[in-house]
């Protein structure tokens, strides 16, 4: 069997909307029965809230869509271009601060923005952080990053699993 295809999300401090985006995308991939496929991990530019688990209003919107998630909070390295075959950032700063990041053309291009993969998004577009917000603003991200990990998915299922272009 193939290595599995490897993707990072990252937002700017790993609570929310990365590790959100990390479970979806593989919740999804099992629904699909392609999760052999591909491994997923998520990482945050900043290193604010290391160790830390993820937000519990994120992970209470998302128990009522049916999925639980835990794990802990990590910083995105130089290192991990080499770890990982698509980087997906959550908005455009994160964008911005990994393209800041990578060391050479080649790692450069391993880096997209998640909601390229939307319907209703684009290559510019970003999913907003709902840290400071109500938990309306919740439910929107989830509802996004569903979308987002969907199209995702079906992106790399059509490409053969061989990443983003």
């Amino acid at each position: 069997m193939a290595d599995p295809f490897r993707l990072c999300f990252v937002c700017f401090a790993n609570i929310v909307r990365s590790p959100l985006a990390e479970h979806l995308f593989m919740h999804n991939a099992r629904q699909a029965g392609v999760a052999e496929k591909y491994l997923a991990a998520s990482a945050g530019t900043g290193n604010l809230y290391a160790g830390e688990p993820p937000d519990v209003r994120m992970r209470r919107v998302a128990a009522r869509h049916g999925l639980n998630y835990n794990g802990r909070s990590c910083q995105f390295t130089p290192a991990d271009f080499d770890r990982y075959d698509l980087i997906l950032a959550m908005d455009q700063e994160n964008y911005q601060d990994l393209l800041r990041l990578a060391p050479d053309a080649q790692r450069l291009s391993k880096i997209h923005m998640l909601r390229e993969f939307d319907p209703d998004g684009g290559k510019e577009a970003s999913v907003p952080d709902p840290y400071n917000g109500i938990f309306a603003d919740f439910e929107e991200v989830y509802e996004i990053i569903q979308r987002s990990s969907q199209g995702l998915l079906c992106y790399l299922e059509q490409a053969g699993n061989g990443g983003a272009s």
